[in-house]
C-alpha cells in the first residue's frame, strides 16, 4: 500500500485547525459567560471595631470623605491644633479627609485622630461588601489595621394616609440653554458636613479634582 507523506500532513494540519477552532470556541464562550464582579464600594454607614462610634462615608466631588454619626460617649476636639475649634463636639466632624480611590476597591489619603489632634496616613480596603480595612496608625487605638462593619441602613417609616392625594401633574422638563454647565449634584449630609467644617462652599467640596481641605 503506498502512503502519500503529503496526505497524511494536509489531513493532520487539518485536524489541528479543527481543534484548535474548537478550543478557541470553548474559551470565548466560557469568558463571555464570566462576568466581572462589582467592586464593593465604602458608602456608607460603618461601625468601628470597639463599638464606640459610626463612621458615614460618601463620595464628595472625587473623594471619599467620612464623618462621626454618633459615638457611644459624647466627646470634644480638645486637642485640635485650631484653638477656635477645640471646644466643638466631635459628632459630626470629618475624619476621613477626602481619600483618592488608587484602584477598584481601594482608597488612600489622611484621617484625623481627635484623640491627640493629629492627621495621619490612611488606607481603606474592602475586605467584603460589609467589611471594611482601614490600615495606618490612627485614632489612638488603630494600630497597623482594623476591620469596620456596615451598619444596615433602616428606611424611614412613611406614616399611611387615610386617603390617597390625587397624583400631580408632571412638572416639565428644565431646558438647558446651549453652553449652559451642566447642575451640581445633590450633596449629602456627609458633604454637607464637610462644608460645614472646613468653611468650603458646598459648590467646591462636590468638585472633582480638588485638593484636601484643612480639618
Amino acid at each position: 500500500m503506498q502512503f502519500s507523506m503529503q496526505s497524511w500532513t494536509a489531513k493532520f494540519v487539518i485536524a489541528l485547525s479543527t481543534a484548535g477552532l474548537a478550543v478557541t470556541s470553548l474559551a470565548m464562550t466560557s469568558l463571555a459567560a464570566v462576568s466581572p464582579a462589582r467592586a464593593a464600594e465604602p458608602i456608607g454607614t460603618w461601625l468601628v471595631e470597639g463599638g464606640y462610634a459610626h463612621i458615614k462615608m460618601d463620595i464628595c466631588g472625587d473623594r471619599l470623605w467620612g464623618i462621626v454619626a454618633w459615638e457611644k460617649k459624647p466627646n470634644v476636639d480638645r486637642n485640635n491644633p485650631d484653638a477656635s475649634k477645640r471646644s466643638r463636639p466631635t459628632l459630626g466632624i470629618p475624619i476621613l479627609m477626602g481619600l483618592t480611590q488608587s484602584k477598584p476597591g481601594k482608597w488612600e489619603g489622611e484621617i484625623y485622630n481627635s484623640e491627640d489632634g493629629r492627621t495621619y496616613g490612611a488606607y481603606v480596603s474592602m475586605a467584603s461588601e460589609d467589611v471594611l480595612t482601614l490600615e495606618g496608625c490612627v485614632l489612638g487605638f488603630l494600630c497597623q489595621s482594623q476591620n469596620w462593619t456596615r451598619v444596615a441602613e433602616t428606611p424611614a417609616a412613611t406614616p399611611a394616609s387615610p386617603r390617597a392625594a390625587a397624583p400631580r401633574p408632571a412638572a416639565p422638563a428644565a431646558r438647558r440653554t446651549t453652553g449652559q454647565a451642566p447642575a451640581t449634584p445633590a450633596a449629602s449630609d456627609v458633604c454637607m458636613a464637610v462644608a460645614s467644617a472646613t468653611g468650603q462652599p458646598i459648590e467646591q467640596v462636590m468638585q472633582t479634582g480638588t485638593k484636601r481641605s484643612e480639618r
